[in-house]
């Protein structure tokens, strides 16, 4: 089985994750070795309608670290990418600890 592919959403604009969170799932992320794609604000490509969510939306299994699962769904949709029904798994880095978060993007976590 291929490797879920990870995508990070640092939340620069909505400040909505705590900055603790952000900092160090992206700390740990980058430290890990795994290969992995960030993104400065989701909602912020979502509303340029950025052609990038396209391609992650379309680009098989997915683990994404951001905000609430429904939001970064419809993120996308309204975009004009609605994400795939199956394959896609949002960790909500607004409520969970960033160890958990960690764990899931990093683990053997099934999508």
């Amino acid at each position: 089985m291929t490797a879920p592919r990870i995508l990070y959403c640092h939340c620069a604009y909505a400040k909505v994750v705590p900055e603790e969170t952000k900092r160090d799932v992206l700390a740990r992320l980058s430290a890990s070795g795994v290969a992995f794609e960030a993104a400065a604000d989701l909602c912020e490509m979502a509303a340029r309608k950025d052609p990038a969510l396209g391609r992650l939306a379309d680009g098989g299994p997915t683990k994404i670290a951001a905000c609430f699962p429904r939001a970064v769904k419809w993120l996308f949709s309204g975009a004009g990418f609605p994400m795939p029904k199956e394959g896609i798994e949002v960790l909500n880095m607004r409520d969970a600890p960033s160890d958990e978060v960690v764990s899931a993007l990093l683990g053997e976590v099934e999508v």
